[in-house]
């Protein structure tokens, strides 16, 4: 199970994430896009189902967005009214500051009741007021520590500018948090300095490494690397001109994520990091959903060579 894999600190996690339909989409359409989707992901070797909160961040820059931000449907009510045949746990993502804290308090309520996970994320811009704070939103999900746990989510391409991602972790380990979910990876070389400030921290202060459960996407079309690049992923010069040049740049990200997805393998397991993926698709179109679904196979394959599923 996914909870006794995170309190017990097992490498191999391996988890999907999807956002919910569009909030425009009428209710029996929603159904079926419901339907197809537990019968694909039901195939899958998968521990848990991440289930994301769109959120419009067009404040964030001032570049155009690649693709017209549209509401979706609340994730949560997505998960628990149409994905509830779907036998696997759901990771629920929510941004704790736009609410209030009897709004979380209920909200994480009803995450209990149906055993999800929450993932609380942070300010949709550094000048948002937040109705409730990190903080505070970890000691209201402190009433649910017994019979669950909470993620968070880090960005190791921030660590090359401030330094401090370790810090930014263990603050929210101190807070309750246990695992954390990464943006997506692209860059081997930072990931592993950030694992490396975070392990020597650890040490340091003799604690557990919390898991870390290192995102991977794939890229069909420049205007889904336009959009890669627009959410704030950091996409290194030299892997964007071969995903443009090339004329296959779907089949060509995929092959670069199980690179990925090897070399952060081998680096945990040698540094003896409890970590796992997280597999995507940023785009909704069939074909790059169709490669994450075949990333997560392969990815799942070479675990079990590990012998770590």
């Amino acid at each position: 199970m996914f909870i006794d894999k995170i309190r017990k600190k097992k490498s191999g996690v391996l988890v999907y994430g999807i956002t919910p339909p569009k909030a425009i989409t009428p209710s029996e359409r929603v159904g079926e896009i419901a339907a197809k989707s537990v019968a694909s992901l039901s195939t899958l070797d998968i521990d848990a189902l991440i289930v994301y909160d769109v959120q419009d961040e067009s404040v964030r820059t001032a570049e155009e967005r690649p693709f017209p931000f549209s509401d979706s449907l609340d994730p949560f009510l997505y998960a628990s009214k149409f994905l509830s045949s779907l036998d696997v746990p759901k990771i629920i993502y929510r941004p704790a500051s736009k609410f209030t804290k009897e709004e979380l308090a209920t909200w994480l309520a009803g995450m209990a009741q149906h055993d999800f996970y929450p993932v609380f994320v942070g300010l949709p811009t550094p000048d948002y007021i937040p109705k409730t704070s990190l903080k505070e939103a970890y000691a209201i999900w402190k009433n649910y520590e017994d019979r669950s746990v909470i993620g968070a989510v880090t960005i190791p391409e921030r660590h090359v500018l401030l330094k401090d991602e370790e810090v930014r972790m263990l603050d929210k380990v101190d807070a309750g948090v246990s695992f954390f979910v990464s943006q997506c990876i692209f860059n081997v070389a930072i990931t592993e300095q950030m694992l490396h400030d975070l392990k020597k921290a650890c040490n340091s202060q003799h604690r557990e490494l919390p898991t870390v459960i290192f995102t991977l996407t794939v890229c069909g079309s420049a205007k889904t690397l336009l959009f890669m690049e627009w959410l704030g992923i950091h996409i290194p010069e030299d892997i964007k001109e071969e995903l443009k040049t090339s004329t296959n740049p779907l089949s060509r990200s995929v092959e670069m994520a199980i690179r990925t997805a090897t070399e952060l393998t081998h680096y945990c397991i040698a540094n003896n990091i409890p970590f796992g993926f997280n597999i995507e698709s940023v785009a909704i179109r069939k074909e790059e959903i169709e490669a994450s679904v075949n990333l997560i196979n392969t990815v799942s394959g070479m675990l079990k060579k590990e012998g770590l599923r």
